[in-house]
């Protein structure tokens, strides 16, 4: 019997160990896959511009295009205009919006909410990868277990994972696994400034690659490009929503 207590208190240290050097692995996964926090560059953002308004974006919640996006079969919402015209403020308008009912908000809630800002004067979040890793970084700290995807390739690799040749190409493959899980919960992706992206192409052709998954719902903003709009037109359940002065002269 002694021998049999010891056993148990053995068994259940190894476990306790094992769990402790999982949780760090997780951590240390997440660290290296982070490029930046979106949360914290959407309040920098909103700080930098003097706040964000309900009244400056609220129009967007009644509008016909947001609408269908929202409750229809829409998966694809592009929101395009020229410089300054507002086009971040409003998508931090609706990241707000969807906010409440999102994992961001209630871990008990259904949906996911995930983002990404780009930047094309920050090295760090001006390109492709990092769009993903963020994105990725999000959806994983609100549903945990979708860290088996990362993991499987990590623990082999480590940090290089996300460097080198294949610094695009790896977290790709791990971002369409996870989209294509099927216990994925409902999820919400937003990234605005497609075009401040040096490699926003690429970007896209993932984005309309996946765009027919029944549970993602995409909103993607950018200047009103033609190489964009072109490649966006291969897109099944989009839809388009042009910024004008009117509206603008609200945001």
């Amino acid at each position: 019997m002694p021998n049999t207590v010891r056993d148990v208190h053995a068994n259940n240290a190894n476990v306790q160990v094992g769990d402790r050097i999982s949780i760090y692995q997780t951590d240390r996964c997440l660290a290296d896959l982070r490029t930046t926090d979106p949360r914290i560059d959407k309040k920098r953002i909103e700080d930098t511009k003097g706040g964000l308004l309900y009244g400056a974006y609220s129009w967007i919640l009644t509008n016909d295009e947001f609408l269908k996006w929202r409750d229809g079969e829409s998966r694809l919402l592009w929101i395009k205009g020229d410089p300054g015209k507002g086009k971040t403020m409003l998508l931090c308008g609706i990241i707000d919006e969807l906010y409440p009912m999102t994992k961001l908000n209630d871990k008990d809630t259904p949906a996911l909410l995930s983002y990404f800002f780009c930047q094309a004067t920050d090295a760090l979040i001006n390109n492709a990868t990092s769009v993903l890793c963020g994105l990725i970084f999000l959806m994983v700290k609100q549903q945990p277990a979708l860290i088996s995807h990362i993991r499987e390739k990590y623990d082999e690799a480590g940090g290089k994972l996300f460097e080198g040749p294949n610094a695009w190409w790896t977290p790709a493959e791990i971002f369409e696994n996870i989209l294509q899980d099927p216990h994925l919960s409902p999820s919400y992706l937003i990234v605005d400034a497609l075009d401040e992206c040096i490699d926003y192409l690429q970007l896209v052709k993932l984005i309309i690659k996946r765009s027919s998954i029944s549970r993602v719902k995409w909103i993607v903003s950018s200047r009103n490009w033609p190489d964009i709009e072109e490649s966006l037109d291969d897109t099944e359940f989009k839809l388009t929503f042009l910024l004008n002065l009117m509206q603008c002269q609200s945001l």
